[in-house]
């Protein structure tokens, strides 16, 4: 999809579109021709400045499933004030990172006033999106012809039409002929040289270095606007100043700490009762194998540990969804708060139920065959699960969905080309990609796999190594063909999710050094004194984790390189500060001083 970007806003007809608007079915008419007006309206009255015109306002007819599909674009004027707006970042002339400014375009690197390749679709995309989001209610009370939809000044029009049922969903549409390139260039490289307490430390470099070079290292941060689902009394914003829902803190507290923290006892009290029910189905087969020593025995042998591999993962997605609810009920403003406690939320129940089992073979049965063969079994059945339910499934139900929409669109009658038309039906039945929160946690839970039981099944390590290889090509089937496209969501680096994998690498050293000292090998160095084999364990331990916590400090966090152009970057923002402070002195002294000759002359 080549972005052919107009230079006024003034043509509705011909641009291309980038991001879909899809409405309720049953939507009043004042309330269409009002959020249009507000969409294309210009920014000194209220509006975002955008361009925007329905789907089949060609088509000749069609069923009123598809009469609420509207499309949204932008001239190439508002799509650059936009940039400056959001502090965009993009490389200069002399290979630095800098925000991207209106008045200094021509300093930025392949910046043509005739060429539209300098912001890319992504970019452009986010743009338009920032633009929607930043629609506030001014004068209305109310939604026009929905009195129950209340506004308040400064109110997200975009949250409250979402909220109301109005709109269904905003989404972008996908570049098609970047889809081809991306499908035979996706890729990534795994590095094995590294163990868990370095491997973290050079990610962190890596990622400041893709960060920068991305621009979303040193992009500005957004004031955080209170998120979608919060509610509470209105009143003023000590902060902003302006009016918008208040809850009192000490309400969230309380319901964190006497619903939520006991419901997640519970779930955890559940899951090991659920574990007990596994090892007697482990002692069954066990004992049934035993006792006749067949062939069809030895194969059911592996059969509890399959099973419990799917109860796990049903038990991780229902809790998911109770976890969601229980955040969602707890209120947070912000929704990095409600990230934060759903993670916190998640990773405990799902680090309980994946590795519980794995603890309790390990040191309270200390049988190291069944360790093996629980951690192969549980690591392998949750792969192939995720490859199926995250790719294989949804692609299939995607293709079929897709010949019926190319029937109908054989079938359509159209004055112009059906191409934008067939895409935008297509993609508004996807489904939506909901963050990289799934994505994290099943790392998460691979790193947990291979690196907490490493020295009993180092084996893991390679059959995760496979699993990448085929999850590489498995998302790009996901994220290409089967999801719709998501907005860009820039980040300066994983957030929460670090310190959960370094938390991680910290139990793995813990867990190695005392399945090294119980193994027999360990033990027949020590035959008389345990308590040496246990100092000795407890010494190797501490020295470990000394030396994660000394190369955690004396590796940066970012290169040398990138140190320095920030630090030449915050140099040059704090002398155009100046700058800009001594012209206001000099101008304010200009005006004091005419003044008092306007005085001296009366």
């Amino acid at each position: 999809m080549k972005v052919t970007l107009s230079a006024l806003d003034t043509c509705e007809s011909s641009f291309t579109p980038l991001v879909v608007l899809e409405l309720a079915q049953d939507v009043k008419e004042e309330t269409k021709e009002w959020l249009k007006n507000r969409i294309i309206s210009k920014k000194e009255d209220g509006g975002a400045q955008l361009l925007f015109r329905p789907l089949l306002n060609k088509y000749e007819k069609e069923t009123l499933e598809n009469q609420n599909l509207y499309l949204v674009g932008a001239s190439k004027i508002t799509l650059l004030l936009g940039a400056e707006a959001i502090g965009l970042v993009k490389e200069c002339n002399d290979n630095t990172m800098r925000a991207f400014t209106y008045g200094t375009r021509h300093n930025f690197k392949d910046f043509d006033d005739d060429s539209d390749d300098f912001l890319t679709v992504a970019e452009c995309q986010f743009i338009i999106k920032h633009e929607l989001e930043n629609l506030r209610a001014r004068n209305e009370k109310m939604i026009p012809g929905y009195s129950q939809a209340k506004l308040y000044p400064g109110k997200s029009l975009l949250r409250r039409l979402l909220t109301s049922g109005i709109v269904i969903q905003v989404f972008p549409l996908h570049d098609n002929e970047a889809l081809k390139k991306l499908e035979d260039s996706w890729y990534t490289r795994f590095t094995l040289k590294y163990q868990p307490l370095v491997i973290l430390e050079v990610w962190k470099r890596g990622c400041a270095n893709m960060t920068y070079r991305w621009g979303t290292l040193v992009m500005k941060r957004q004031f955080e606007e209170p998120r979608p689902g919060f509610h509470g009394v209105l009143g003023i914003n000590p902060i902003t100043g302006r009016e918008e829902p208040l809850y009192p803190s000490y309400k969230r507290q309380l319901r964190i700490y006497l619903v939520s923290l006991p419901f997640v006892c519970l779930c955890l009290y559940f899951c090991l009762y659920v574990m007990m029910i596994y090892f007697d189905m482990e002692a069954w087969a066990l004992s049934l194998h035993e006792s006749s020593g067949s062939e069809w025995t030895s194969v059911l042998l592996y059969v509890p540990s399959i099973i419990y591999a799917i109860v796990i993962e049903i038990m991780n997605r229902l809790y998911r969804y109770a976890a969601e609810f229980l955040t969602s009920w707890e209120n947070h403003r912000l929704e990095s708060a409600y990230q934060n406690h759903l993670i916190l939320k998640v990773l405990v129940f799902n680090f309980l139920n994946c590795f519980a089992s794995l603890f309790y073979i390990a040191f309270v049965l200390r049988d190291m065959k069944l360790l093996r063969q629980s951690l192969a079994t549980l690591l392998i059945t949750s792969q192939i699960l995720n490859q199926i339910t995250e790719s294989l499934l949804p692609y299939w139900l995607q293709k079929k969905h897709h010949v019926q929409v190319k029937r109908k669109v054989q079938a359509l009658k159209a004055d112009i080309d059906a191409t934008v038309y067939e895409q935008v039906v297509l993609e508004k039945e996807m489904g939506t990609y909901l963050g990289t929160f799934d994505d994290y946690l099943e790392l998460f839970l691979q790193f947990g796999y291979v690196s907490l039981f490493s020295c009993v099944y180092p084996l893991a390590a390679a059959f995760a190594v496979l699993n990448n290889f085929t999850e590489v090509n498995s998302d790009a089937l996901k994220m290409c063909r089967v999801l719709k496209r998501p907005f860009s969501e820039p980040s300066a680096n994983i957030g929460v999710w670090q310190l959960a994998f370094e938390t991680m690498s910290v139990i793995s050293v813990v867990t190695n050094c005392a399945l090294i000292g119980m193994s027999p090998q360990v033990n027949a160095l020590f035959p008389e004194s345990k308590l040496d084999l246990i100092l000795i364990v407890v010494a190797v331990e501490h020295a470990l984790l000394a030396l994660k916590f000394m190369l955690a400090f004396a590796i940066p966090d970012k290169p040398q390189h990138i140190q320095m152009k920030l630090a030449r970057l915050e140099f040059e923002s704090l002398e155009a500060l100046k700058q800009q402070q001594m012209k206001l002195m000099a101008q304010n002294l200009k005006e004091e001083s005419r003044e008092g000759n306007k005085e001296e002359e009366a």
